[in-house]
């Protein structure tokens, strides 16, 4: 006899080219409406404030072309799996709320210090949970890994301090760099470092990674 399964179902996942396409879109628009904010002009003009410099109409138009970008991609997102993971959520809603600030002051800092907040979120949410017995890196990597609990211990540790270290960073490079460098960091430089900090655990998962038993049949 078979056995009876749950109802529930595991949530649909994303064709891993189409997810990447959804993360690095917004960033690719970012850039290039900063780069050619004329290009998009027919589309911000409405939200822009008059009488504004060239430089503001390039931070202001980038910014609103990140906001409308992550917004479609978690559209796009929810469409395809009818399930929105928890980061590309947060990002959103931190990239709406510094992209307002940013309209509403005329001030580039607020959407340049969103990536140090939301890493630093993500970096004491990671070692806070851990602090309290709470391992929440598999629902914030939205992962299907199958861990011991030494490696998930050992990832969040790691997840946790890059967080941090890439918030470090951010607050250097948009206090030195000029502002279409600090746009190019934040378009080719953080995913990147993501990636490869994230390529270079491979060992650690590989080492603590449960392999699936094999199905039995029961009679």
């Amino acid at each position: 006899m078979t056995n009876s399964t749950s109802a529930t179902k595991a949530p649909a996942k994303l064709n891993p080219t189409l997810k990447m396409a959804l993360e690095i879109g917004p960033l690719i628009l970012f850039f290039v409406a900063n780069a050619r904010p004329a290009l998009f002009h027919w589309i911000v003009a409405p939200v822009l404030p008059p009488g504004i410099t060239p430089e503001k109409t390039a931070i202001l138009t980038a910014t609103a072309v990140l906001m409308a970008a992550v917004v479609a991609a978690l559209a796009v997102s929810w469409i395809m799996t009818r399930h929105l993971p928890i980061m590309p959520v947060v990002t959103a809603i931190a990239v709406l709320v510094f992209g307002g600030l940013t309209f509403v002051f005329q001030d580039k800092s607020f959407i340049q210090i969103k990536l140090t907040i939301v890493d630093c979120l993500f970096g004491a949410a990671l070692l806070g949970g851990l602090a309290f017995g709470k391992l929440l890196l598999p629902v914030a990597l939205d992962s299907v890994m199958h861990l011991d609990e030494a490696g998930w211990r050992k990832l969040t540790i790691r997840w946790g301090l890059f967080f941090f270290a890439l918030a470090g960073l951010n607050e250097i490079l948009r206090l030195t760099l000029t502002w279409d460098n600090w746009v190019k960091f934040k378009t080719f430089g953080v995913l990147p470092l993501t990636l490869l900090f994230a390529l270079a655990q491979t060992p650690l998962i590989l080492k603590h990674e449960i392999k699936p038993e094999a199905d039995t049949e029961h009679f």
